[in-house]
């Protein structure tokens, strides 16, 4: 069984890899898969393409061809594609602005089979979990789908079910992933720095967390307690309760929420709401859960977001999470307020605190480059005053011209502070965010000077220092100890000179390999001539199998001539 299991993995796996080189040759992306491919087989893929699917794809530019790519190749690509969106520092704009297209609304899987995934997990038929589930799906996604139910206690729910099979697709996907990742990074020299393969590895964390719900209710549960335990809050912020009995790794229980889209200014006045006060309460709640709580919700765009009676907002969806440390934190207060105050070397500073390469090549350049926004921004300040995402857009610019690798979550929370100022401009044009912003700003500083926190801070340095003056001694002898022993061993690398050493033992091996071609011909024919014995049809038997393995000898040396030195030494990469 265990036999017939691999077979198929490897036919699948086979079939899918063939499939993708197959969509990246119809739009066109055929140097790619000449690096994926040693033996060429895409010119023979090619010709099973027809000519129509080329010339549709011709008047497209290289990034809609990606965005295409993505869509074509199902689910976990789409993903992939979104993802790699909120990575400015990586991927061209026109790129990020394509993938920001893609979606994964796909048509309902049959209600039955919903049903039967339900009764899985639960481990009891849906008749006795609930007073009435609708087979039809409220709303659909690539990964899962919403049905509305009713609790036997009345309750109103939605249940989010994962499609079946979607995690044996996923898994089987990126592992054709890794394996053109690892292509490309051993034959692509120039994609070294964007780490083809810690990429996809990151994506696979990712994806294996949002696939499941049981890290999404924990989620769910944060984001409430957050406001939960907030004094400030006055129950305007609402988060649907989770029903624990019936949520899974593969199902997902939620309280129903009926409330207004926040986009949806008609209704909002038909009921009475105020526009103005969901601005504000929206806001403040954003900036709450950024500066206060390090834990926010990265895709607040209005179908996410629901405004309840009495101007309270609800957010949906929280598989997409930002966390932010209290260190990033307070470099990311000191770094807008350093911008407010226009002051150069306080933003650099603050720049290198969050970033994880601290050193910069060229200060003068990052300098000039910090300056010149400064003085840009002074003038742009009546147009702009509003909007705290445009001050981490263009420094955004900066800090990947200057290779300042910032964390993840600064991309993040730049793209949804984008999104949820989009909402709040809606709303209330005249709604001053920077004035809003700036106690939890204060605040945010205020806390690392904290006479108590700076004491704890304070005894923890001089606890680690006894703790090193304590180990010192011993590592100082076990070191000595070391060394007197022989133990100790030192690698010397010379980057120049190990390509050379290689080409010389590759150049080596060729000459050694024609000599031996060489004498094998030579031994060959003369028995042929001679016809030594024994004979083969009136020709020599040992000279046919010289010639034979001649012929083997002269297709590896072909094969080696053929191969790049790239293509059989890692070493190149470094």
């Amino acid at each position: 069984m265990g036999l017939f299991s691999y077979i198929d993995g490897k036919y699948h796996y086979l079939r899918r890899y063939n499939q993708i080189m197959r969509i990246l040759i119809k739009y066109g992306f055929e140097d790619l898969v000449s690096y994926m491919e040693e033996k060429k087989r895409f010119r023979f893929l090619k010709k099973l393409i027809p000519k129509s699917m080329y010339e549709h794809a011709m008047h497209l530019t290289k990034w809609e061809k990606m965005r295409l790519v993505c869509e074509e190749l199902g689910p976990t690509f789409v993903k992939f594609g979104q993802i790699m969106s909120n990575r400015p520092d990586l991927l061209p704009e026109d790129l990020i602005k394509e993938l920001e297209k893609l979606q994964d609304s796909v048509p309902p899987i049959d209600g039955n089979l919903a049903v039967q995934v339900v009764e899985q997990e639960l481990k009891k038929k849906t008749d006795e979990l609930f007073a009435s589930f609708e087979t039809s799906a409220f709303a659909s996604a690539s990964m899962a789908q919403v049905h509305k139910a009713v609790l036997k206690t009345g309750e109103k729910v939605v249940l989010k079910i994962q499609r079946p099979g979607i995690q044996e697709v996923i898994s089987s996907d990126i592992k054709v992933m890794l394996y053109v990742a690892e292509i490309f990074s051993k034959r692509i020299p120039s994609l070294k720095s964007f780490d083809p393969i810690g990429l996809v590895k990151n994506f696979d964390d990712s994806i294996t967390k949002e696939l499941d719900f049981i890290h999404e209710s924990i989620n769910v549960q944060r984001f409430h307690n957050n406001f939960k335990e907030d004094e400030t809050d006055k129950g305007h912020i609402h988060s649907p309760k989770v029903f624990r009995e019936f949520t899974t790794s593969k199902v997902l229980t939620l309280e129903f929420i009926d409330g207004i889209k926040i986009s949806d200014n008609q209704k909002l006045l038909s009921k009475g709401l105020d526009r103005k006060v969901v601005a504000r309460r929206l806001a403040h709640s954003y900036f709450r859960q950024v500066f206060n709580y390090g834990f926010f919700h990265a895709d607040p765009h209005p179908g996410n977001l629901l405004v309840l009676p009495d101007n309270v907002i609800c957010y949906l969806d929280y598989g997409m999470m930002g966390n932010i440390m209290k260190k990033d934190l307070e470099q990311l207060g000191y770094l807008f307020i350093s911008v407010n105050s226009k002051d150069v070397r306080k933003i650099i500073r603050s720049l290198q605190g969050l970033s994880d390469n601290p050193i910069i090549r060229n200060f003068r350049d990052l300098e000039f480059d910090i300056n010149e926004f400064v003085q840009n921004y002074s003038i742009q300040d009546t147009i702009h005053s509003n909007e705290m995402s445009t001050i981490l857009l263009e420094l955004k610019d900066i800090i990947i011209k200057h290779g300042l690798k910032v964390p993840t979550h600064f991309f993040l929370l730049a793209r949804s502070m984008v999104t949820v100022e989009g909402v709040i401009r809606s709303l209330d044009p005249e709604l001053n965010l920077t004035k809003m912003v700036r106690p939890f700003l204060v605040r945010t500083i205020a806390r690392h000077y904290d006479p108590i926190q700076f004491g704890k801070r304070i005894l923890n340095s001089v606890y680690e220092m006894g703790m090193y003056m304590e180990d010192f001694p011993r590592d100082l002898k076990n070191a000595i100890r070391k060394i007197n022993t022989g133990e100790i061993k030192v690698d010397l690398r010379h980057k120049g000179i190990d390509p050379l050493v290689h080409t010389i033992n590759r150049v080596t091996r060729q000459i050694i390999s024609a000599i031996i071609l060489s004498g094998i011909l030579i031994g060959s024919s003369l028995l042929l001539v001679n016809k030594v014995s024994p004979l083969w049809r009136e020709t020599s038997a040992l000279g046919i199998i010289g010639l034979i393995i001649g012929g083997i000898v002269l297709m590896g040396m072909m094969k080696d001539l053929r191969k790049g030195d790239h293509d059989e030494w890692s070493g190149w990469e470094d």
